[in-house]
């Protein structure tokens, strides 16, 4: 093996060694792009969050593979800014959507790399779980109440109207602003959450599929098994015997 040779080797060595710590930080999530924003490296958090079984699965697609084309473009145009100007960009506040839809809100910070010539080669940033909205762009800190408000109440009847005046709009602009940021409806938004809380029940705890089904927000058990087979493909209870 030429000095060349060694020299990558050592740095894809280095590489795995940092993805290796960052795997220890099981909130925090790391990825490496290159020039035009393909994923090229990222930890087991980022697996996790959009919902991947290997980096096989990520290496070679892009942002506008795992979300909603308003948010995948933002991303991307925020690459190309980091990596024109050659400079990081520190805690940027980010909703951010996991695998089943669910925007939560992140602090992203971004640095550029570079080849051995110095010239910007790539990406990369790492985000961590950021508890409010902030100073992130109105469009989404505007939502952030009707937001909020889901995640607290997501056991009790909820409608549109009342999350439309929480966000001091009406239902329709909320309606309209949550397609376009989101690419789902604001009943999409409040099933997944309830959903995704079950799913946490159904790992966590041995309560009754009925009782976690009253408790999440669904008429009863048979309108929440229909609802968790219809978007995972299993029954909750052949959900829980396969998570345990």
């Amino acid at each position: 093996m030429n000095r060349s040779s060694r020299a990558v080797a050592g740095g894809e060595f280095a590489a795995q060694q940092v993805l290796a710590l960052f795997d220890a930080l099981p909130d925090v999530q790391l990825f490496v792009k290159d020039r035009e924003s393909r994923f090229v490296q990222v930890n087991a958090a980022w697996l996790a969050i959009h919902g991947c079984r290997s980096a096989a699965e990520a290496v070679g697609k892009s942002d506008h593979d795992f979300h909603p084309p308003a948010l995948a473009d933002q991303y991307v145009a925020e690459d190309q800014r980091v990596m024109r100007s050659g400079k990081p960009l520190g805690d940027q506040p980010w909703l951010v959507a996991d695998h089943t839809g669910m925007p939560q809100w992140y602090l992203c910070t971004k640095l550029p790399l570079f080849d051995a010539s110095g010239r910007v080669s790539g990406i990369a940033g790492i985000l961590r779980p950021f508890g409010h909205a902030g100073h992130a762009p109105y469009e989404y800190r505007r939502l952030t109440p009707a937001l909020e408000y889901v995640v607290a109440n997501y056991r009790r009847p909820l409608t549109v109207g009342a999350l439309a005046r929480r966000a001091e709009l009406s239902a329709s602009q909320l309606q309209r602003e949550f397609r376009r940021l989101f690419g789902m409806t604001v009943g999409d938004y409040i099933l997944r959450l309830r959903l995704l809380m079950a799913r946490r029940r159904l790992r966590s705890t041995t309560d009754a599929v009925g009782r976690i089904a009253t408790d999440c927000g669904f008429y009863d058990q048979a309108h929440f098994t229909r609802a968790f087979k219809r978007h995972t493909g299993q029954t909750p209870l052949a959900y829980r015997r396969n998570a345990t």
